[in-house]
């Protein structure tokens, strides 16, 4: 087995079927930094084809409270590129290149056919939000509190999280909360698409577990062609989407014919004797 990347920040589980990967910092409330990304990122790029699912979780009261705030300090964080160096010395060219390499963190993870389960608790805030909604389900706590806290930081999101913050709440909606960073808690969140469902913090990893287990038993090429023909229909126009339907089902099909061809027993032989076990001429008379 390859082995995982690893990073200080993150711990990393594989169960079978299941790769769950874990904020570690809850010291100080899990942040994150461009390394941290870089692991992300390797994570997703190098996934084993045999995962079906990934869980993206954290340990402490909250998912993540968003980037390193040292990493926008002038001194930097020790090991980190410096973000605001390179944008006060390099100009526009090198510092849209840094930050399309954090992106990666975060869109690689709509790139993978395995299903991506995010479990959040408590605060996820800037990247921590842009992180869950990189997966394709969330689950929440009913004291989760998420919020897009860029623009009071003079800053955007630029992770990867506006895309998704948009088709799930409609542009005004987006807008309002963006520009205001306000708080999004569990009710808001379920009632507005942002999490499939929220429980109470004692039961979340035993309702992720649940939720995994219930997804796992949908047959392994039908999940993965599910979330990749309905991720296009984000941006597929009607006809698009029907060639999309149609392709992934062909595949599916084809994939169970040869799957019964595969499991026939092999009987030809028994067509070169007629059953009774006598010899026939080229008449069908027998001798």
């Amino acid at each position: 087995m390859t082995e995982l990347p690893t990073h200080p920040g993150l711990r990393t589980q594989r169960d079978g079927d299941i790769l769950t990967i874990t904020l570690a910092n809850p010291a100080k409330r899990n942040p994150q930094t461009p390394t941290l990304w870089h692991a992300l990122e390797q994570l997703a790029t190098g996934l084993d084809p045999e995962v079906r699912l990934v869980i993206l979780n954290a340990e402490g009261k909250d998912f993540s409270t968003g980037l390193d705030r040292g990493m926008l300090s002038r001194e930097g964080i020790q090991g980190e590129p410096r973000v605001l160096s390179v944008a006060a010395n390099r100009g526009m060219g090198e510092t849209t290149e840094l930050i399309r390499g954090f992106q990666r963190a975060f869109t690689a993870w709509g790139e993978v056919s395995a299903i991506v389960l995010a479990a959040v608790q408590g605060h996820a805030i800037g990247a921590g939000f842009q992180l869950a909604l990189a997966a394709d389900l969330r689950i929440v706590t009913t004291n989760v509190q998420f919020a897009m806290r860029e623009p009071s930081l003079g800053l955007v999101p630029d992770l990867g999280g506006t895309l998704p913050l948009v088709r799930a709440l409609g542009y005004s909606r987006a807008l309002e909360i963006c520009v205001t960073s306000r708080f999004i808690g569990a009710q808001e969140a379920v009632a507005y698409g942002l999490a499939t469902l929220a429980v109470p913090p004692e039961k979340l990893d035993e309702v992720t577990l649940e939720v995994a287990k219930a997804v796992l038993e949908i047959p392994d090429a039908a999940l993965r062609e599910t979330k990749q023909l309905l991720r296009a229909a984000v941006h597929n126009d009607a006809e698009a989407q029907l060639v999309a339907e149609r392709e992934a089902q062909a595949r599916l099909l084809i994939g169970v014919v040869g799957k019964n061809m595969e499991q026939r027993p092999h009987d030809h032989d028994d067509h070169d004797h007629d059953h009774d076990g006598h010899d026939h001429d080229g008449h069908g008379h027998q001798h």
